[in-house]
């Protein structure tokens, strides 16, 4: 307790600077990731990323210091001239934007490698620390970094906040941005401009290795909570803000641990908890809803099943055996036994000495599925021309999910028909 109060109070600067400069850098990423994202370029933020190396290298060698304003310029530039070389190549060759963004990232990062390399061995005594930016040191962060790399953060949120609008709008649908007027080219140029400061900034936290971690796992684990880009982009920040955070004070209770790798390993443990539990997107969700709809097809077929046990003689509140029902349908034995039971109790089917029998609910639940299904049949074989003896299988699936606003449609499509291609009655609508 004391040793967070202690990080709380913030008296160290240096535990200042570490922590505000990566809450900055984790939120901007987050914000730009987003759009990188929506936009399906993702793998365009790890070429850049492993192209500001050779950046850093040559701004080295051009000034003989580490002058954080130096190398984010020359950062940037060679950041920019990958992104251009991939629209170039894309553009005037068969090559594939993957194979193109391979090529760069390779290429550029194989550059940087060699003059890192060459610095290291040049005997310059300012060289000492330069190899960080290859997997970040936010503990290496001093009050001149943080002015430095603050001002940029805060130039790509108010960028995102202004041109928010604009950016929605290419992200979803270029070409009904370029219809009403937006200069789509410029935006993309903007927004490309964005995710390269984006970068340029964060690998002084995680560096060229890990930062594109950084720019897409917060924009990915947020998407599973919300369909609202706004939202997505609050979640995205929040997230990158807390981990941002919280590596500050992994790092400031145990030195050893860096304070880079355990902000991305933090957001991967949230971007792994979003997969699995996020609400209507996550897996544990679906699979839970998809249990919810086997079971009710289930049930549904069960009722269709004693319907179609009825219907020859009309008699449809007349008690069946389990063998009778697996007689009609093949159906799971247990998983039948546990839904005729959730049938009884809400109602739709009774139990007695002889078997189940639909209730007059029942009955009407039943012949709202089987007149779905031979819809549906007619539907198959007038309009997509489909043989009357192929359509059941087709049938049995969409009979479940179609809603009485598909099934007024239907009818009225249909002229209101009496029978199904297999001149079997279909049951008509009660109320």
């Amino acid at each position: 307790m004391n040793t967070l109060w202690e990080f709380l109070s913030m008296q160290d600067a240096n535990v200042r600077f570490v922590t505000i400069g990566s809450v900055l850098l984790a939120a901007s990423s987050a914000v730009v990731g987003c759009f990188t994202v929506l936009r399906k370029r993702a793998l365009v933020g790890d070429a850049v990323a492993h192209a500001v190396l050779p950046g850093v290298c040559l701004a080295f060698l051009l000034t003989g210091q580490k002058n954080p304003i130096i190398m984010l310029l020359g950062s940037f530039i060679t950041g920019w001239l990958a992104v251009v070389v991939m629209d170039i190549i894309t553009s005037k060759s068969r090559i594939k934007e993957d194979t193109a963004i391979g090529l760069v990232l390779s290429v550029f990062f194989g550059i940087g490698i060699l003059l890192l390399t060459a610095i290291q061995h040049s005997g310059n005594e300012q060289q000492s620390g330069l190899d960080k930016f290859l997997f970040g040191s936010a503990a290496a962060l001093v009050g001149q970094d943080l002015y430095t790399f603050g001002a940029v953060a805060l130039l790509l949120l108010l960028s995102v906040v202004l041109l928010y609008k604009e950016f929605k709008l290419i992200s979803f649908d270029t070409n009904y941005a370029r219809t009403i007027g937006l200069p789509v080219k410029r935006l993309e140029l903007l927004l490309t401009t964005l995710t390269v400061l984006a970068v340029v900034v964060g690998i002084q936290s995680v560096g060229v290795v890990l930062m594109s971690a950084m720019l897409i796992t917060p924009a990915a684990a947020a998407r599973f909570w919300t369909d609202r880009l706004g939202a997505m982009v609050i979640i995205a920040a929040a997230m990158s803000a807390v981990c941002g955070a919280a590596g500050a004070f992994v790092s400031f209770t145990a030195p050893a641990m860096p304070t880079g790798p355990w902000i991305v390993m933090l957001l991967s443990l949230l971007a792994i908890m979003s997969f699995l539990l996020a609400p209507s997107k996550g897996l544990l969700s679906r699979f839970l809803s998809q249990r919810r709809v086997r079971r009710q097809m289930l049930r549904e077929n069960i009722l269709k099943t004693l319907f179609h046990l009825g219907e020859p003689t009309g008699e449809y509140q007349q008690s069946y055996s389990k063998t009778q029902i697996l007689a009609r349908r093949q159906l799971p034995l247990r998983r039948m036994q546990t839904q005729l039971q959730t049938l009884s109790r809400q109602g739709f089917v009774v139990k007695d000495t002889q078997g189940w029998a639909l209730t007059p609910a029942g009955k009407k639940e039943a012949q709202r599925v089987v007149r779905l299904h031979r819809l549906w049949e007619l539907y198959l074989t007038e309009y997509l021309q489909v043989a009357s003896d192929h359509v059941h299988e087709d049938a049995e699936s969409i009979e479940h999910v179609l809603t009485p606003e598909l099934e007024k449609r239907l009818e009225e499509l249909l002229d209101y028909p009496t029978a199904d291609p297999h001149k079997t009655t279909i049951p008509q609508q009660t109320s």
